[in-house]
């Protein structure tokens, strides 16, 4: 079975287990929404980023995650609110990922689901530092934190 027939096969446990796991992570924003806005936020994200690793194409996360970013910031949320949302997702995916896939294809179906919501976990952050900001930023450079 590859990622995507896992991850269609398996939806409603990935996303009732991102589900969960933002309501246990007592966001102020999340909280206070209603349960299935919550849901329905996940399910999109979630969606999407099948969407996303079916064609092979950023495109869509990152225009979302932009659109998420100036909605969220403009109603107060913080960004380690709406970038938990992307983690539970991940966490979520990795888990059904390694409970479902084979070691050998555990490298490209990890790398496949966490490149694109590391795309939108991207943008948010850029997106955010420029509505906080005067400069728009043109990319997080964090090449001197790795060495090798």
């Amino acid at each position: 079975m590859d990622i995507l027939d896992t991850l269609l096969n398996n939806q409603t446990v990935i996303i009732r287990t991102a589900f969960d796991s933002l309501l246990r992570s007592n966001l102020k924003h999340y909280s206070a929404a209603s349960a299935n806005a919550n849901w329905q936020r996940i399910e999109k994200l979630f969606d999407l980023t099948v969407k996303c690793i079916k064609e092979k194409n950023l495109v869509e996360i990152i225009e979302y995650s932009e659109k998420i970013a100036t909605e969220r910031y403009n109603s107060g949320y913080d960004l380690h609110e709406v970038h938990a949302a992307y983690n539970v997702l991940e966490e979520a995916i990795w888990g059904i990922i390694l409970n479902n896939l084979d070691p050998n294809d555990f490298g490209r179906a990890l790398g496949l689901a966490s490149t694109v919501l590391g795309a939108g976990k991207e943008t948010l952050a850029l997106t955010y530092i420029s509505l906080t900001g005067k400069k728009k930023p043109q990319s997080l450079d964090l090449t001197e934190l790795f060495k090798g």
